[in-house]
């Protein structure tokens, strides 16, 4: 094993692209809160089982908790993205080792973007469901959690996997 070099690599187009998507949902989600703050009763949704159902309601002011998190995770991420060079790499070549480090970065941003849209849902349905628009966050919002989480997951794996071998 060599020691891994820190390469300055280039935001990807995609990364770009995935990085505003996200930015312009969850402000537009922040945004929908603070507009609606005050037609909001002060019992809201704070958890939902794995059904997607309301099992615990709590003060409007814990709808501030879920955008926190999700910045907090943001910006954790982005920096994780700045450091490709402390993943945990299979079969690392000098050959190779500029394909895996923008894939795993890659990888990181994907997942970055997923779990902070899926807060910013999070966030709007919370709403719809505080006015009486909405039950439940759904029967679906479980497995589509773990499908938008552990596919995205798997391809990159894989990918590692094919570049790796290549």
């Amino acid at each position: 094993m060599f020691d891994r070099p820190k390469l300055k690599l280039k935001l990807t187009p995609l990364e770009l692209v995935l990085n505003v998507i996200t930015i312009i949902l969850f402000v537009g989600s922040l945004v929908y809160l603070f507009v609606s703050w005050t037609t909001l009763p002060n019992e809201v949704p704070a958890h939902y089982n794995s059904l997607g159902e309301v099992d615990r309601w709590g003060h409007k002011w814990e709808m501030v908790i879920l955008p926190i998190i999700a910045v907090i995770l943001w910006i954790g991420m982005t920096i994780l993205e700045k450091y490709p060079h402390v993943y945990n790499y299979m079969n690392l070549t000098k050959e190779n080792i500029e394909a895996q480090y923008l894939n795993g970065r890659l990888m990181v941003n994907v997942i970055k973007n997923i779990i902070t849209i899926i807060f910013a849902y999070i966030n709007w349905n919370n709403i719809q469901v505080a006015l009486g628009r909405h039950e439940s966050l759904g029967t679906w919002f479980t497995p589509m959690f773990f499908i938008c989480i552990f596919i995205p997951t798997g391809y990159f794996i894989f990918r590692s996997i094919r570049l790796s071998r290549e």
